[in-house]
């Protein structure tokens, strides 16, 4: 069994026991969470609902296993011959979290 759900405006496909970094969800780590916004649910068997634009009383139930920051992007602006330099970076947060019930 699988779903797509979406979280932080992006698209995850997920089964039970998928662990992925989602968007900073303001969760603890440890706590449990339910995401509504179920896009679609295959049960395995050739059997898939699709929502119109979400699948009703379907939902995925979620343990936060970790909040964190991604590794740093360097961003560099640069124009030749200008004297024009401009260095910056950015961490992204993020939250790590294992998928435990899918439920339609």
């Amino acid at each position: 069994m699988y779903a797509v759900i979406e979280s932080g405006g992006k698209q995850y496909k997920v089964s039970e026991g998928t662990v992925l970094k989602v968007e900073k969800l303001e969760a603890a780590a440890g706590d449990h969470l339910s995401i509504d916004k179920v896009l679609m649910i295959s049960d395995g068997n050739g059997n898939v609902k699709v929502g119109n634009p979400l699948v009703k009383n379907a939902r995925v139930e979620v343990e936060v296993m970790e909040q964190g920051r991604d590794k740093k992007v360097v961003v560099f602006k640069y124009k030749r011959r200008k004297k024009y330099r401009r260095k910056q970076g950015h961490r992204q947060p993020f939250t790590k979290i294992k998928v435990l019930k899918i439920e339609a």
